[in-house]
Order: C-alpha cells, then sequence, then structure tokens
C-alpha cells in the first residue's frame, strides 16, 4: 500500500475524484428517479447516458469540428456548449422514452412479474449498444477540444482545471435544478405522489402514464448532460463504455440511498473519491474492486443506504 502516494497527491485526487464523481452522480439520478415511482432498476439507462454522449459529439461534427479541433474564443466556447448540452439532454430524453414507450409501458399494461422488466431492461441495453457499436464500426470516436483544460488556481496542492471546475459546477447545477423541480413544481409534487401511493394519486387525477413518462425524460435530460461532459473529460467515446460507467453510476444511487435524489448526488461524489483514494493507495488496477467492496460492506450494516429515504417522502 502506498500511503506516501496517497497523502502527497492526496488534493489531486480529491479533484479528480469529484470531477468523476459529479458524473456518476448524474447518470444515478436517472436510477433513482425510476426505481422511485417504479420500483424498477432500468439497466438500459447506461445506454441511454451513451446516446446523449453520441448525440453531443456528432452534433459537433456537423459544425465542422473533430478531434484535432480546438475552439477559442468565450462565445465560441459557450455556444458548443449550450447547443451540446441541449442536443444531448434532448438524444437521451427521447431515448429514455421510447425505452419506456416500447419496453416498458406494454408489460405495465399487461401486468408483467418484476422479471420480465428486469429481462427487457438487460435487452434494451444491449439491443442499444449493439446499434451503436455497429454504426461506429465498434471504433473510439475522438472528440474536439471545445474547453481547454488549463489550470486556474491550485488549492491543497491540487491543481483546479477549468475542465474540473466545469463539470462539478454543471452537474451540480443540474441536480439542484432536478431537486426543486420534483419538490416545488406541480408536476414535481405528481411524481413524489405515484412514488409514495400510486393508487391514491390516481383517485385524486394524477395520470400515473404522464408522471412515468416525465420520470423517464427527467432521468434522461440527466444522463445527456452527463454525456456531453463526459465528452469534454475525456476526448474520446466508445459505445461500450456505458455499462461500467451506468453500473458504477447505478452503485452510487445505492450507495447514497436508491429513490433518494440527494442520495444519488452523495452516492456519486463518494464513489468517485473512494476509486481515486484506492488508486492512489493500491494502484488504478484496484479502483474498480475497492468501490464495490466498499459498497458492499456498507450496504452490510446500512442496508437503505447513506441516507436512504424513498422518493415519495422527499421534501424540500
Amino acid at each position: 500500500m502506498n500511503f506516501d502516494g496517497l497523502f502527497s497527491n492526496f488534493g489531486e485526487l480529491t479533484a479528480t475524484g469529484l470531477t468523476q464523481g459529479a458524473i456518476y452522480a448524474l447518470v444515478a439520478l436517472g436510477y433513482t428517479l425510476v426505481y422511485g415511482v417504479l420500483r424498477l432498476i432500468n439497466f438500459a439507462h447506461s445506454e441511454v447516458f451513451i446516446a446523449g454522449a453520441f448525440a453531443a459529439l456528432w452534433t459537433w461534427g456537423a459544425f465542422g469540428l473533430n478531434q484535432d479541433s480546438v475552439v477559442t474564443g468565450v462565445g465560441s466556447i459557450l455556444l458548443y456548449l449550450l447547443v451540446g448540452m441541449v442536443v444531448a439532454a434532448l438524444a437521451s430524453a427521447l431515448t429514455a422514452t421510447v425505452i419506456e414507450r416500447v419496453a416498458y409501458r406494454p408489460l405495465r399494461q399487461r401486468n408483467a412479474p418484476p422479471l420480465a422488466f428486469l429481462i427487457t431492461a438487460i435487452g434494451a441495453s444491449i439491443a442499444i449498444a449493439e446499434a451503436f457499436g455497429i454504426y461506429t464500426r465498434r471504433l473510439p470516436q475522438g472528440a474536439p477540444t471545445i474547453v481547454k483544460n488549463d489550470t486556474l488556481f491550485t488549492i491543497g496542492g491540487a491543481d483546479i482545471t477549468v475542465v474540473q471546475l466545469l463539470t462539478v459546477g454543471a452537474a451540480l447545477a443540474m441536480m439542484i435544478g432536478l431537486d426543486q423541480f420534483i419538490n416545488r413544481s406541480r408536476i414535481g409534487r405528481g411524481i413524489r405522489a405515484v412514488a409514495q401511493d400510486p393508487n391514491t394519486a390516481a383517485l385524486m387525477g394524477v395520470n400515473k402514464d404522464r408522471i412515468i413518462l416525465m420520470v423517464f425524460i427527467a432521468g434522461g435530460a440527466m444522463a445527456g448532460v452527463a454525456g456531453m461532459l463526459y465528452n469534454i473529460k475525456i476526448g474520446s467515446l466508445t459505445y461500450s463504455v456505458g455499462f461500467l460507467l451506468g453500473l458504477k453510476a447505478f452503485t452510487a444511487a445505492v450507495l447514497g440511498g436508491i429513490g433518494n435524489l440527494r442520495g444519488a448526488l452523495l452516492g456519486g461524489l463518494l464513489l468517485g473519491l473512494v476509486e481515486n483514494y484506492a488508486s492512489g493507495l493500491f494502484g488504478t488496477e484496484w479502483k474498480d474492486l475497492v468501490a464495490f467492496v466498499v459498497l458492499v460492506v456498507l450496504l452490510m450494516f446500512r442496508p437503505t443506504g447513506l441516507l436512504g429515504e424513498s422518493l415519495g417522502r422527499a421534501r424540500a
């Protein structure tokens, strides 16, 4: 165990861990929203993330940008960021809508058993991933440099870069916005009502199908923004990257308390930190093992996760 490496790079490991954790948290919101309302693990959500990431990449390509392009000028950078974010969110929301309408709604209408939903989710995930694999010929797609990874300032021995600050800031803003939407808007009250008691909510005039669709759309939009941020942070994209990232995002949702929006944020940030600290202590090849071991150990002592509050009982 390399304690010297961990302590000497603690600041840098913390900064990069929070950056990666912010992406996990954004994707985890989709898992926790769907589970909170339907008690369903949407394993196709990782491909919703991929759809947004590719949509942003191809949109930038439509503007003539390629992997060798470097965007300059504040106005151009903001324009490409805004366009990429909007297109990614719309593409992921559309993908999530199609999944809900085609894969899940027919099963709900037929009162299918939970196992049928699980198998369908896995099947949809593989089908979407393979479709992207065929289209891209299973080759990595390079992203243009929209934001240069320049150092803004140094704190605690860690160089805080523009990309890190942008990723964490955008993720926090999206998550705060979603939290306020769920807790303060009329649709949000409907979502919490269906999560708490769908039958009573229906008797009170809440359209359950519409609420469920809104949940998929909201979770999809969050995943799309995460996909755009992933492109900026990593700089390349492959069709299969969603599997492990989606699994870790689901882990983050469980870690914080599945069905809890703020738990998804906490779980994502914590998972990113644990991964990076494990890399500094044991080596990069150990980070995935340590992350999942921490999850298992935590759930042994706190099965509901760190916060453990259901969406139906959430309050602002």
